[in-house]
């Protein structure tokens, strides 16, 4: 793992910030990655985010670690929050490995909000889990179980019955997050926050035929045939939309809906928010009907 301190090239204080936002770096030959931000929301002085090498890059660790050094001049876009901080009276933390970042200026905020928290942070082996010297601090309300230590983390124990006044978030690998998501059906609705970093393993589903999409803001009208994406379609068109995973996770491109009814095929929306269907992540999800207009 590598931790980046990015600064204005002309010195210029950065933009504000809240815990849980990401910045989005543009790296070489359009690649795009986001990244959660870590350090104290008070400092505009610096942004700084912490990238883990994977031995799976699809070119955005990789990059980071092999390209970049001090001096180096980066494009970034941002800032987004999908996974902000709520106002509770207890609060509880889950992490695994990489996932510590968006908690870490999470948990502060619950401190000096004067809320109770607890943190439980999970990984591989104590030498491989980041930033344990800036959560030890916290002392007793920190939990770190490395697996090689411990096992599994007893998320039972952690999390404990359901609490109107509790809000709980968590960020890290799959496994976790499906691990605290089932405990947490018995909650209340909003209780879970997530962030994810992979797309949810999903059940194949079929392309499906294809079907029209109207932009009515720029009067557009494209085809998305089966092998191709809502994005891919509309912007190979002229119309202009932010992406960046293109996996439906981090809702760079999430669009609004005026008409049709959406295929939600992401791992970002909310169920409430799939239910409305007022809004699609357009770089996976498609259509049950024939015909979309959408707000481009």
């Amino acid at each position: 793992m590598v931790s980046l301190t990015l600064r204005h090239s002309q010195g210029d204080l950065l933009p504000e910030w809240q815990p849980g936002a990401h910045v989005e770096l543009l790296l070489d030959d359009g690649l795009a990655r986001t990244y959660s931000l870590c350090g104290d929301p008070a400092d505009r002085t610096a942004w700084h985010i912490a990238v883990l090498r994977t031995a799976d890059s699809r070119g955005g660790s990789a990059y980071v670690h092999d390209e970049l050094h001090p001096g180096v001049r980066l494009d970034v876009r941002g800032l987004r929050n999908n996974f902000p901080l709520q106002p509770a009276s207890r609060s509880l933390f889950v992490a695994g490995g990489i996932g510590i970042t968006p908690l870490l200026p999470m948990a502060a905020a619950a401190q000096a909000q004067g809320a109770e928290r607890h943190l439980l942070y999970g990984g591989r082996s104590r030498t491989s889990m980041a930033f344990t010297d800036r959560l030890a601090a916290y002392g007793p309300r920190v939990m770190f179980r490395p697996q090689d230590e411990h096992g599994h983390p007893d998320l039972d124990a952690f999390l404990g019955e359901p609490d109107e006044d509790t809000l709980v978030y968590c960020c890290g690998p799959e496994p976790l997050l499906a691990a605290v998501e089932e405990r947490c059906r018995v909650w209340r609705d909003g209780a879970l926050q997530t962030e994810r970093f992979r797309a949810q393993k999903q059940q194949p589903c079929a392309p499906g035929p294809s079907f029209e999409v109207v932009c009515a803001d720029s009067g557009v009208t494209v085809q998305v045939p089966p092998e191709h994406s809502v994005l891919s379609a509309v912007r190979a068109a002229g119309v202009d939309v932010p992406f960046s995973c293109a996996e439906g996770i981090c809702g760079t491109c999430e669009t609004e809906v005026l008409e049709g009814e959406p295929d939600h095929r992401d791992s970002f929306l909310s169920a409430g928010d799939r239910e409305s269907g007022e809004t699609m992540l357009i770089c996976v999800s498609r259509t049950l009907g024939p015909r979309l207009v959408l707000d481009l």
